[in-house]
């Protein structure tokens, strides 16, 4: 199988534990068959991967999120990267000429397109590999439908022609509301799982007519002025050859607090003491403090180094609203080499504890505006300062000069304390080069 994953969205809807570097899909809420903890896009790609260990797997993503992906699926990934976010036709038509120019793919191969944050078993993947079976020539686009659980508001809804698996398509309707959505239900709809199949020729000509451009180069430098539309209005509303298969198997979104904490395996994570007396609650603490719940119902609590969230489960899917409103830097995310917190800011100074996976390294880098002191916590590693290697373990102290190239590798798992000082901190203050530059 040609598989597009569609990982590019921010991540609002889980804050604080999510934000516009660390989506919902890689929070780490579930565990695999080995009782490691694990993310939706390492579920989902261990799960395709099962199911087709041949499989050619591309992520559309953003480039916010690209070490993200590195950290939790290591290097060899194939990434079709958006230099700015405009939606899925824009992301699809990019994945779509990676798949020819950059990975060589024919033409003629079938390509199915799919979120990545769904929480479904393996029976799901199983009909992506039927998606990609059909017949491309007489039947240009397939849909699946999910068999809906109950009048939802939140999806877009298929209707189609009977209630066979595999149906042409009557029409289409947006989000409805519940009432309308209980019309449509008992007409045999499907919620629209977002998820499609094509030939990759069909693609190419939606591309070349509505984009206007002939490959993926052209398609890169031309991104930033496209405008923003849905794979659904640019294609599928448009398309007359089209089928929907309906998938009646597990399927859940969990975009929302309220969803997500009914597929968790725990209910608790952290540092947490509940009391007898609390029913139906969820607690995912990250901080390094202790939480103590007593006498509540129905409550759900996140705490992060962004934010806490203290929230009646029936609400928190209006969580989005307010999280956008709060304007903070982000205090935690993960990146290729490992991962970084903030734990104080001050005015003219940021600290910073780091964590760097063994055998990973940082870009050889420098500052214009300020220097940097990194205090070695734990483990063993090795700096490279203008280009003198040096070997660090706990209680060493290195300090670095605006201006100067250095990086860090770590032997084994590194913990460091950095403490950026200058008037002008900022994440853009970072000049990359490469070793032998030096």
């Amino acid at each position: 199988m040609k598989i597009i994953l569609l990982s590019g969205g921010s991540g609002k809807r889980l804050w604080p534990l999510s934000n516009d570097i660390r989506s919902k899909q890689f929070i780490k809420f579930l565990r695999d068959d080995n009782g490691n903890r694990e993310s939706m896009i390492q579920r989902v790609y261990r799960q395709i991967k099962a199911i087709d260990p041949q499989s050619e797997i591309i992520i559309a993503t953003s480039k916010s999120q690209v070490s993200t992906l590195h950290n939790q699926l290591g290097e060899d990934i194939n990434l079709s990267v958006e230099p700015s976010r405009k939606d899925t036709f824009p992301a699809i038509s990019l994945a779509a000429y990676y798949l020819r120019d950059v990975l060589k793919c024919d033409e003629s191969e079938p390509v199915v397109v799919c979120p990545v944050d769904p929480y479904v078993t393996e029976e799901y993947f199983a009909m992506l590999r039927t998606m990609c079976e059909q017949d491309f020539a007489h039947t240009n686009l397939y849909l699946m439908g999910i068999e809906p659980k109950y009048p939802a508001d939140k999806y877009g809804y298929i209707i189609p022609n009977s209630k066979e698996q595999l149906s042409e398509v009557k029409c289409f309707k947006e989000k409805p509301t519940e009432k309308d959505a209980e019309k449509y239900i008992e007409m045999g709809a499907l919620w629209n799982g977002g998820v499609f199949a094509f030939q990759l020729k069909y693609m190419l000509n939606k591309i070349e007519t509505k984009l206007k451009c002939k490959d993926y180069f052209e398609l890169y430098e031309k991104y930033n002025e496209l405008t923003k539309i849905s794979f659904d209005y640019a294609v599928v509303e448009e398309e007359k050859s089209i089928k929907v298969f309906r998938y009646v198997g597990q399927w859940c979104d969990i975009g929302e607090w309220n969803t997500l904490t009914n597929v968790m395996n725990e209910s608790i994570v952290g540092d947490v003491t509940v009391d007898k007396d609390s029913q139906n609650i969820n607690i995912i603490n990250e901080l390094d403090i202790p939480i103590l719940a007593m006498g509540l119902n129905d409550v759900i609590i996140a705490t992060s180094p962004d934010g806490i969230l203290v929230s009646n489960k029936t609400q928190s899917g209006k969580i989005k609203n307010f999280a956008d409103a709060i304007e903070r830097d982000i205090r935690y995310a993960e990146k290729s080499w490992g991962c970084f917190k903030i734990i104080d800011v001050e005015k003219e100074s940021l600290t910073i504890k780091v964590t760097i996976q063994a055998g990973d390294k940082m870009n050889y880098h420098s500052h214009k505006e300020r220097d940097e002191v990194w205090i070695v916590i734990a483990g063993e590693g090795e700096t490279i300062i203008d280009g003198m290697k040096q070997r660090i373990t706990a209680g060493d102290v290195v300090t670095m000069q605006r201006g100067c190239r250095h990086t860090v590798s770590a032997i084994t798992e590194l913990h460091l304390i950095e403490v950026q000082l200058g008037k002008n901190i900022s994440v853009n203050d970072k000049i990359k080069y490469k070793l032998e530059e030096w």
